[in-house]
């Protein structure tokens, strides 16, 4: 059993509950025989290249047990890509404190940096033992049935789809269709969510664009005519990279505006939602809006559930369990009981190398044959997730007689 100190770091864009699991790993550290304090990378890689750690074990309980409802990356996060000559470096910061036990909490990137950074530890002959803990709101990591901090921002964009529909609905006489952008480059996962909101008299969204199948502006018109005859208004839900089939993202077209100019989109840092809004109000004359959230949906506390935090808290200590009996090289993943059965879920692990190399998009079971909705088993899939939605009171809207 290795002796010596731990080291975690969080890393590529936050979530709702990313510090749920840093919470996790610093009490299973406090826990354990084998390993010392625990150290924290300030903006993660950065952190280590630079020799700015941050002594975790020192920090009060009550701060540690705060950090489960505290969104954001607390520690500070980096997107740095590691060269070959950052290796020496963060190997020389790992030996000046001891550090044996090598812990991050992200996505592919990060999972890349764990199993980099471990192997050439290992490979000069510094015993080190790494584990990585999975994130992301986008829910694409390969081998987990969902990634902490998707639910919670899965039930973000079914809020806001659930009471910016009503919106839409009321104000159908104003404007006549709104456009809601998620985040997301490559998997639909969050778009998704906002068919989550459909119930009852809530009929938003009508569309559903997702990265998964390519962008077809005809038949998307189609779609776009056929909701406001339906139901007088348009509700769209898009992933921020959707694109074209030759693989043109929606938010770089050139489309032309009435005078036959064509606009750029992505010189002035056009949204998808953006370029939507205009080939609808130039195709069919009508006043709409959009609305670009961004990184709200990575940070939204008060949409947090308490099952994300659960589970983003058990996968930190599992991490440390993992560790603490040599398991290295591995991402703790959350796997789901059978279908049929009511939720539950366990930890297992899968090799950092196969996440790193691998992505998840929504299988094809979960994607309408239009592209442009979900089907029932996407509902399955997400609804024990985000947990019940609010229900609003209803007028009898009919026509009074005499």
């Amino acid at each position: 059993m290795l002796k010596g100190n731990a080291i975690v770091g969080q890393s590529g864009g936050p979530t709702a509950v990313i510090n749920a699991s840093l919470a996790g790993i610093i009490d299973g550290v406090k826990a354990s025989r084998a390993i010392g304090r625990v150290l924290g990378m300030r903006f993660a890689i950065e952190g280590v290249l630079g020799d700015h750690l941050v002594d975790l074990s020192r920090q009060s309980a009550a701060t540690i047990r705060g950090l489960r409802q505290t969104p954001s990356s607390a520690l500070g996060s980096s997107r740095l890509k590691l060269k070959d000559e950052h290796f020496e470096p963060i190997l020389q910061t790992l030996k000046k404190h001891d550090i044996r036990y090598f812990f991050m909490i992200g996505g592919n990137d990060t999972m890349d940096t764990i199993h980099r950074v471990v192997e050439h530890a290992n490979r000069v002959g510094y015993a080190m033992i790494g584990v990585g803990v999975c994130k992301t709101v986008d829910n694409d990591l390969f081998g987990t049935d969902h990634t902490p901090g998707y639910p919670s921002a899965a039930r973000y964009v079914a809020l806001s789809i659930l009471q910016g529909g009503r919106l839409a609905r009321d104000m159908q006489r104003v404007d006549k269709f709104t456009i809601f952008q998620t985040v997301g480059r490559s998997a639909g996962w969050l778009p998704a969510a906002g068919a989550l909101a459909r119930r009852d008299n809530d009929t938003a969204p009508h569309i559903i664009l997702l990265p998964e199948r390519p962008f077809d502006e005809a038949r998307f018109y189609q779609a776009v005519a056929a909701a406001e005859k339906r139901h007088g208004f348009v509700s769209i839900v898009c992933g921020e990279g959707i694109t074209y089939a030759d693989g043109t993202p929606v938010s770089a077209s050139q489309t032309r505006d009435k005078f036959h100019n064509i606009e750029f989109g992505a010189m002035g840092g056009t949204s998808a939602a953006m370029m939507l809004h205009r080939m609808i109000a130039n195709k069919f004359g009508w006043r709409g809006e959009f609305q670009v959230t961004e990184s709200l949906q990575m940070a939204a506390d008060d949409r947090a559930t308490e099952l994300d935090r659960r589970e983003a808290y058990g996968c930190g200590q599992e991490a440390v369990r993992l560790a603490g009996r040599g398991t290295s090289g591995v991402m703790v993943t959350i796997e789901r009981s059978a279908a049929g059965q009511p939720y539950r879920s366990t930890f297992g692990t899968i090799p950092l190398g196969k996440v790193a190399v691998n992505a998840r998009p929504m299988p094809a079971k979960y994607i309408t044959r239009d592209g442009m909705n979900v089907t029932p088993a996407f509902l399955d899939y997400a609804r024990p997730l985000v947990g019940e939605l609010p229900r609003y009171a209803e007028l009898d809207l009919s026509r009074a007689t005499k």
